[in-house]
């Protein structure tokens, strides 16, 4: 009986014990809710809050919650592209098109005994691959945050065009291989039979161009984290593109007698998709790394640090911690070490809306007292 009564203890919430240090007070200021979901345990209160900006409550996490298994997400993936918008139902249609296409030229590849052919097969399937991902994660993104995800689902399309980027820079260096082993060996020749596969293959991405093309900037402003994820993909099928059309003008080159043509298109290829992708790579890696919003200088932090720790009743300022979670939303923690017995409500409201004013939308202030 002693043993039943202290599981139902250690499963109740209220039960918890925080064993914070004396003075420790951690206040969270939001512009949004981080997540969405009732409180296990409502519990009624006799009178309201001194202080509505501090709540505190032991958030936890059922073992046997069967929302996030893997066979429910792709169910949800697939009723969402089924319902989706126009970006996601284009990029089902590019997939499936490229999936046919490539199993034609597999097919044709095994059966004329054509390595070339073979080897274009399986780097269009792994590019479609990559594709199903960027469409997984347009369908799975939309899910509200849950007890397991408390901030949602959001972050996968940075995850996904960073995987698009990844694939698509190790697509430059293996064109630049593929340029240099053609210099040393000089097997242009062999290869004119590609130039059937090359012109479907690029009329196929083109079309994808076209369903992406207003994402195809080199300059673009991140708002959303969706928009990470179709310049990923507009990227992917350009680069696709640019691809086939360097095969296509190697081989009317070497018609015309050019020498080296396919290394020079090629070696072309490689740098103009290494250039185009080398932006993204850079901000969703910025991003899943965690570090500083670049849209805000590193010089406002540390104003904001100053005109905080001038205050008359701040001893110290430190570990203040910010970073993007997706583009658009920011988050920040800082610890404040005040003077014993002072009222911390003014301070507090001071350091939220210095770092709202930054455009940080979730804050949390832990103050010491000392």
């Amino acid at each position: 009986m002693g043993m039943q009564q202290k599981k139902e203890k250690e499963k109740d919430p209220s039960s918890f014990s925080y064993q914070f240090p004396d003075g420790d007070r951690r206040l969270a200021f939001s512009r949004q809710p981080s997540f969405l979901y009732p409180s296990p345990s409502p519990s009624p209160s006799p009178s309201p809050s001194p202080n509505p900006l501090m709540q505190r409550s032991h958030s936890f996490t059922r073992s046997d919650s069967k929302d996030s298994t893997p066979i429910l997400l792709m169910l949800a993936a697939l009723r969402a592209v089924a319902n989706g918008s126009r970006p996601i139902k284009r990029l089902a249609l590019m997939i499936s098109l490229n999936v046919a296409y490539s199993m034609i030229e597999l097919l044709i590849g095994l059966f004329t005994a054509r390595v070339g052919l073979v080897s274009d097969a399986f780097h269009l399937t792994f590019g479609c691959g990559i594709l199903t991902f960027s469409l997984f994660t347009m369908g799975i993104s939309r899910r509200k945050p849950d007890e397991t995800y408390t901030y949602g689902y959001k972050r996968l399309e940075v995850l996904a065009a960073f995987t698009n980027a990844l694939f698509l820079l190790f697509l430059s260096f293996s064109l630049a291989v593929e340029a240099l082993h053609a210099f040393m060996q000089d097997e242009s020749e062999h290869k004119h039979y590609l130039i059937v596969s090359a012109v479907t293959n690029l009329l196929v991405n083109l079309l994808g161009v076209w369903f992406f093309r207003s994402y195809a900037r080199v300059n673009i402003v991140y708002w959303k984290p969706e928009d990470m994820n179709y310049h990923s993909v507009c990227l992917h099928v350009l680069a696709d593109s640019i691809r086939s059309a360097g095969l296509i003008l190697a081989s009317w080159f070497l018609t015309l007698g050019v020498e080296n043509a396919e290394v020079l298109c090629l070696g072309i290829v490689s740098v103009a998709v290494f250039m185009l992708v080398l932006p993204l790579f850079k901000a969703t890696g910025s991003i899943l790394l965690q570090i500083a919003p670049s849209n805000i200088h590193p010089s406002a932090f540390n104003k904001c640090s100053r005109q905080i720790a001038g205050l008359e009743e701040v001893l110290e300022v430190s570990q203040a911690r910010f970073w993007e979670l997706v583009p658009g939303y920011s988050i920040g923690s800082i610890s404040v070490q005040v003077k014993n017995g002072v009222n911390e409500d003014p301070i507090l409201q001071h350091v939220n809306g210095l770092y709202n004013d930054l455009g940080i939308q979730d804050l949390t202030v832990q103050i010491d007292y000392r």
